[in-house]
């Protein structure tokens, strides 16, 4: 497994189009999150901009097996959009040092079998603990998400200092909720150039 960082214009060519069509497969096609503003096979939203930063687990064959994205608070971010009642009444965070994390999946759409692990296979952590020590050398001092219910267990599990920001909520028929990630007294390092 290779993990791979960066804005979509310091990846390599062609890897934003994949990366694109692989959130396709996962939360379109496998998640059935139909809202999700698609084209030609590739999601892609409003948030995906020229300050967004991707993080992807690759395959030995360079297929991508997991994916994250990383946007800074104190411009427009997903949560803060489109879904501030997970933070139970609080603003939704505006700070240099918050990080949202969100997209995150780890799914080998080449493997049907994998899928069922999503959040609790090894491409899970790796790119778990890439994506807040690529947040980190940023200068996040903590993470907000807007996550599927999964992803608290795969916290748990990897030891990570997390919290939830409000109760999860049923919203288009999915259990999703906000959650502070801390960084603060940890030892982050990334394998990639985030």
């Amino acid at each position: 497994m290779r993990l791979v960082s960066g804005a979509a214009e310091g990846l390599a060519e062609g890897q934003y189009s994949r990366l694109a069509e692989y959130r396709h497969q996962v939360f379109v096609e496998y998640l059935g999150w139909e809202d999700l503003r698609t084209e030609s096979g590739r999601e892609a939203d409003q948030f995906d901009r020229s300050d967004t930063v991707y993080v992807m687990a690759e395959d030995d064959h360079a297929n991508i097996i997991g994916c994250a994205r990383l946007l800074p608070t104190t411009k427009p971010y997903l949560l803060g959009e489109v879904f501030p009642q997970l933070l139970n009444g609080l603003p939704p965070p505006n700070s240099p040092d918050v990080w949202e994390l969100s997209r995150f999946a780890a799914v080998d759409v080449q493997k049907k079998s994998a899928r069922s692990g999503q959040f609790s296979s090894p491409v899970a952590r790796k790119l778990l603990e890439e994506s807040i020590g690529c947040a980190a050398t940023r200068g996040a001092k903590r993470l907000i998400t807007v996550s599927p219910i999964g992803v608290e267990r795969l916290l748990s599990r990897s030891g990570i200092n997390s919290h939830r920001a409000g109760p999860p909520m049923i919203i288009d028929g999915y259990p999703i909720f906000a959650c502070w990630i801390e960084l603060k007294n940890q030892n982050w390092h990334t394998h990639s150039t985030c």
